[in-house]
């Protein structure tokens, strides 16, 4: 591996390639020498506040070459970087900085308009590095291979996040893999949350390989949004979640014609969008990966190229470099071929372990009974299968864990959410499949009096709640079923009804009636009325982005994700399109 830090790597590669564009954001543009430098000055500037090497340092900065800059800047200081999503409530925020300590906070305008936690003191990254008055060479810290770079936050099964402390060593293992060594990394396309662990790879492997890193613009992302950063930026890899996969197999394949490479992963994935795929873009690499937070995100990988049939499941692939990989049943004892088992993983890219919580890391990182003293295995909670003699495929989770949307939601973290609302007394969450291969949280609730507040409930869970744990609906029960042992039976929980208000009006104009059909396509229901909402009817990002597409294609406008956020209901959406194609009077900006 060569180098002992991150930041020692990156360093290695300003030399080799000091002049070449290293990331690209909106219309400013910076080289490796460029981004080294501003990352240098910062590092300098937090030196001087107090930060110390090991500390962690909060960042709360929107997708934008500030937040690069912020990340390497930290490292430079030898601090940790301590990622925070933007789109998350500020009580969640505020979670991840107590469990830290309330660290130093970098932040950017737009996040401090917004409200921030609270920390030691708060850091505003300034765009403009004339206004830096700090030397632009490096400081001269010692960071050794196993010293933590960064503490990433998932969903906890206890009901509390829980910090993952990731090394240098891990991502660097991870980042110059030669599993990349023949894969088009020149151009990735960072599009997902920054405080999400596949940021590790949209960052890294790039910047550490030579490559030139690409933001989306900060926001959500659909596909147009999509379609038009590949086409502008030349973009030849891109990480999509299995289910942001699945959507663009069915609505718009093509935009992925141009890249050399897509990768994959998050959850099952489906082997008719991987056909589709390929089918539309037969030139195309599809990478199929697996991996968790604890693994410095992928511990397998493969590649699937056109022709492909497809099968059952799709492989996720074989152990990365330096990495063993064991399907054991409940008695730790390997399994044989085509039986599913859980799997454990062991690698020089397992985390430390996590923040503040040893016993969780004792039950999690576990003795590696089949190697020598003092190796760890990471107990994944996933069960796999032995597909061929070095591949698995993953099948699905082994406890109250889930995937939605790509990231890993505790069920046990949403009941908590969820009881602490007066009106209820009990509550247990599921996820429940939908008919297009995803999943939605359904919450079962029963309430202290005869009548429970829903809206009431979902406000609340908004203001606690990152909004992919939000469950799609909410069942109100008398009482839990329960098992003649005592336990909540869950396959005696009802299927949730997904309906319109009973306050329904229907659609008099033929946009309303296109409108209220997408929506009620969208999220699998009877009919929508004008006035209902896309989000409490149970959608969200992945349905939201067919729901834009369809309108922008049988409408012929211009709809972002975005848009549908702020205008949830079918009367908004169609009074903002009505004004968006009212003529304007340009004569005022017309010379004389």
């Amino acid at each position: 591996m060569g180098s002992r830090s991150i930041q020692e790597q990156f360093a290695r590669q300003v030399a080799r390639t000091p002049d070449a564009p290293a990331l690209t954001g909106g219309s400013v543009r910076l080289t490796y020498r460029q981004l080294d430098e501003r990352a240098n000055q910062l590092a300098h500037r937090l030196i001087s506040l107090g930060v110390r090497p090991g500390e962690p340092v909060g960042v709360l900065i929107t997708r934008s070459p500030e937040l690069i800059v912020a990340t390497l800047g930290v490292l430079k200081a030898g601090a940790v970087y301590l990622p925070l999503h933007h789109a998350h409530p500020l009580e969640a925020k505020q979670r991840v900085m107590d469990n830290a300590g309330r660290p130093v906070l970098l932040a950017d305008e737009e996040t401090r308009s917004a409200g921030l936690p609270v920390g030691r003191r708060t850091v505003l990254v300034d765009p403009a590095p004339a206004r830096q008055d700090q030397p632009v060479a490096a400081p001269d810290i010692d960071v050794r291979p196993d010293d933590v770079a960064c503490v990433i936050h998932t969903s906890g099964s206890s009901g509390l996040p829980r910090g993952v402390c990731v090394t240098h060593r891990g991502v660097l293992s991870v980042a110059l893999d030669s599993c990349w060594d023949n894969s088009p990394q020149d151009r990735v396309l960072m599009v997902a949350p920054y405080a999400a662990a596949v940021s590790t790879y949209e960052m890294w492997v790039p910047l550490l390989r030579g490559g030139h890193l690409v933001l989306a613009p900060h926001g959500r992302l659909d596909l147009g949004t999509l379609r038009r950063l590949i086409r502008d930026h030349e973009i030849t890899s891109v990480q999509l979640t299995s289910g942001l996969f699945r959507v663009v197999a069915d609505q718009a394949p093509d935009c992925l014609a141009t890249v050399g490479e897509v990768s994959t992963g998050g959850d099952v994935i489906s082997p008719g969008a991987v056909e589709r795929v390929l089918k539309a873009c037969p030139g195309l690499t599809v990478r199929p990966t697996y991996g968790a937070t604890e693994v410095t995100l992928f511990a397998t990988t493969t590649t699937v190229t056109a022709p492909f049939v497809p099968a059952t499941r799709v492989p996720v692939g074989r152990s990365l470099d330096n990495g063993e990989l064991y399907v054991l049943d409940e008695r730790l004892r390997p399994v044989g071929p085509g039986q599913v088992g859980e799997l454990y993983v062991t690698s020089e890219r397992l985390a430390r372990g996590y923040l503040g919580r040893p016993g969780l890391t004792a039950e999690r990182f576990v003795a590696n009974r089949f190697s020598g003293a003092g190796t760890r295995m990471y107990r994944t909670g996933d069960l796999v299968r032995w597909a061929t003699d070095d591949m698995i495929e993953f099948v699905g989770r082994a406890n109250d864990q889930v995937k939605i949307r790509g990231f890993r939601v505790g069920t046990a973290e949403v009941e908590a959410a969820l009881t602490a609302y007066p009106e209820i007394s009990e509550a247990i969450v599921v996820a429940r499949p939908t008919d297009d291969g995803d999943h939605r949280l359904v919450g079962y609730v029963v309430g202290e009096t005869d009548a429970v507040d829903l809206a009431a409930l979902r406000r609340h869970a908004e203001k606690v709640l990152p909004d992919y744990s939000i469950p799609a609906a909410f069942v109100v029960l008398d009482s839990l079923p329960l098992t003649p042992n005592g336990k909540v039976d869950r396959r005696a929980l009802p299927e949730p009804v997904l309906a319109g208000s009973s306050t329904h009006t229907s659609p008099g104009t033929p946009q309303q009636e296109i409108l209220c059909a997408a929506f009620a396509s969208a999220l699998g229901v009877a009919e929508v009325g004008l006035d209902d909402s896309f989000f409490e009817l149970g959608g969200q990002s992945l349905s939201g982005i067919r729901l834009v597409q369809t309108v922008n294609e049988a409408l012929g406008v211009e709809l972002t994700l975005d848009d549908l956020f702020e205008l949830p209901t079918v009367t908004e959406l169609d009074q903002y399109l009505l004004e968006q194609a009212e003529p304007v009077d340009r004569s005022r900006d017309e010379p004389h």
